[in-house]
């Protein structure tokens, strides 16, 4: 009978570790099904850029996975049951449910409005394609009145800082705010802050430091000093969180909702389930827990990778590098930052600013891209079955990082 491995979620983390697992393991022995809501694969790192106006190709995932061997359900997961070993969907269909012998569990995370009153009613955030297409259709409307509209922005996270300017740049007919809640780029370096300063004025963005918001209204927010900015459209980047699913299906989670995992990405309390991405609570290298990235859901997914494979195969289940070394942040299309931090995730010194920056983010955008789009990292159709067939070699996996690409860009 056939190992059945159900991976939920086919986002950075889910659909990169599929692929891996479809071309290391024999398909005589293993059957993989991978469970997510849409039919395409998100870019959510460029999600900003969609909202601002540009022109992005969303992955067919029919396409990404043909010829690997992957079943694709499109469906919403519901439940799981981590006792009995299934998985329930809804679909079209009326959706079931789905037995597992090895569950995959990298739903990621989605926009949280922190309990803010009216966000949820009047905010829109850039953390899943259709909410950054209604932002986007916003944004034309107020082109299209030429009356000089204004935009809020509340966060000052990476998320925040890239919307902010990415708006400001494409759209220089509309005004843009940013709302931070202590200093701008605090967790920058001194010079790098300086750099993200002069961008944020040089693209006319107008910063509200110190300011917290404590409510959003259909024409602005409100702000605990008293301040009433006005806004035709707020943006909401103050906040993200995980799916309560695991939580409620008896997983051990964090407060947060995060799986909590050991070394290999494991689940502590349901050995059969492993997580990946934003919805794992991994510890790094450095002892500290790894934050909500592209970069993490590469290390996190790379280890899960490797951890199945061994033992599915009789192999050592070898320990791969949990690090964060960069934070990559857009400013527009020709400018941008990348900060190195030290082991302690504290900024180092250095940094890499303007265009080459720019190229550096544009660079590690496409490789993320094309990592998750070949997920047999090219290899054509008729080679993909030979490598799956009965007494083949599994071939290693190459661990794709942004991290690992920023570090060859910068050396």
């Amino acid at each position: 009978m056939k190992h059945r491995i159900v991976v939920l979620g086919a986002g950075y983390a889910g659909a990169y570790v599929a692929g891996n697992l479809a071309r290391r393991l024999s398909r005589a022995d293993t059957e993989i099904t991978v469970v997510n809501a849409v039919p395409h694969f998100v870019e959510r790192l460029r999600l900003h850029q969609l909202a601002a106006g540009r022109e992005i190709e969303a992955q067919k995932l029919a396409d990404v996975f043909a010829g690997t061997g992957i079943r694709l359900r499109l469906a919403r997961v519901t439940d799981v049951d981590p006792e009995r070993q299934v998985v329930a969907v809804a679909d079209t269909d009326g959706g079931g449910e789905l037995g597992y012998d090895t569950l995959v569990y990298a739903l990621g995370s989605h926009g949280a409005g922190q309990g803010v009153p009216g966000v949820a009613e009047h905010a829109f955030d850039v953390a899943a394609r259709p909410s950054a297409l209604r932002l986007r259709e916003r944004l034309d409307n107020l082109d299209r009145q030429g009356e000089g509209g204004s935009v809020v922005v509340v966060g000052d996270g990476l998320t925040g800082i890239e919307t902010a300017t990415e708006i400001a740049e494409s759209r220089p007919g509309l005004s843009v705010a940013l709302i931070a809640r202590g200093e701008l780029g605090a967790r920058l370096s001194a010079a790098a802050r300086g750099h993200l300063r002069q961008a944020c004025d040089r693209l006319g963005v107008t910063v509200l430091e110190h300011t917290s918001v404590e409510a959003v209204e259909a024409t602005g927010v409100l702000c605990a000093d008293g301040t009433a900015p006005a806004s035709d459209a707020t943006v909401w980047t103050a906040g993200f969180a995980v799916s309560p699913i695991a939580a409620a299906g008896g997983l051990e989670v964090t407060e947060n909702g995060q799986i909590v995992v050991d070394r290999t990405m494991r689940s502590v309390s349901h050995p059969n389930v492993y997580a990946a991405g934003d919805s794992a609570y991994a510890i790094g290298d450095n002892g500290r827990p790894l934050p909500m990235s592209c970069a993490s859901a590469g290390f996190t997914g790379g280890q899960a990778i490797a951890a199945i494979v061994g033992h599915l195969t009789g192999r050592k289940v070898p320990h791969t590098k949990l690090v964060y070394s960069y934070n990559h942040i857009s400013l527009g299309r020709r400018d941008g930052i990348l900060q190195m931090v030290d082991d302690e995730g504290q900024a180092r010194p250095k940094y890499v600013g303007g265009r080459k920056a720019a190229r550096i983010k544009a660079g590690i955008l496409k490789v993320s891209l094309w990592a998750n789009s070949h997920p047999t990292f090219g290899l054509p159709k008729r080679r993909r079955r030979l490598a799956a067939t009965p007494g083949a070699s599994p071939e290693k996996a190459t661990a794709f990082t942004p991290d690992a690409a920023a570090e060859k860009a910068v050396a």
